[in-house]
């Protein structure tokens, strides 16, 4: 009986370390030529314009964001996040993400896909990294997100 096996664990590197910004702006009612998302359902006592009081609870938004190489709004994109979020907290700043990064330029070409609970309040959050298409086939993995600025509470 043989063994190839050396005893020797070895460490696995991640296959990618990537770092985008997307540039995420909800209607307000009065912004809609830089929106970029906007509330599609709300709890009984909100309305669709506006985030709803006490936490943002029950707020659903879509979201067609552009992602950029820096965290300039202007800057060129380089594809698109897409998909959606609901506030699933009645007492602190909580959302459900799910989205998609959709890539179709010179550098990258595919798709990315996310899936989880971001606790807007901490600093540094982790999402999971679900799949992909293209040049990020059957990603899987973690994704860390961080908010570099608000506007009022958005």
């Amino acid at each position: 009986m043989s063994s190839s096996y050396s005893g020797v664990k070895r460490q696995h590197y991640p296959c990618k370390n990537l770092v985008f910004y997307f540039h995420d702006v909800i209607y307000n009612g009065k912004n809609a030529n830089n929106a970029t998302s906007a509330i599609v359902g709300a709890p009984q006592w909100g309305n669709r314009t506006i985030l709803a009081d006490k936490f943002h609870f029950g707020n659903i938004a879509v979201f067609d964001d552009p992602i950029t190489l820096d965290n300039n709004f202007h800057s060129s994109p380089v594809g698109r996040a897409q998909g959606m979020y609901f506030y699933d907290t009645k007492n602190t700043f909580t959302a459900w993400l799910g989205f998609s990064f959709v890539f179709n330029s010179g550098q990258h070409k595919g798709t990315i896909n996310f899936i989880g609970a971001d606790p807007i309040m901490v600093k540094s959050r982790d999402i999971s990294v679900v799949g992909g298409t293209g040049d990020f086939f059957m990603h899987r993995g973690i994704a860390t997100i961080m908010t570099d600025s608000y506007e009022g509470d958005v």
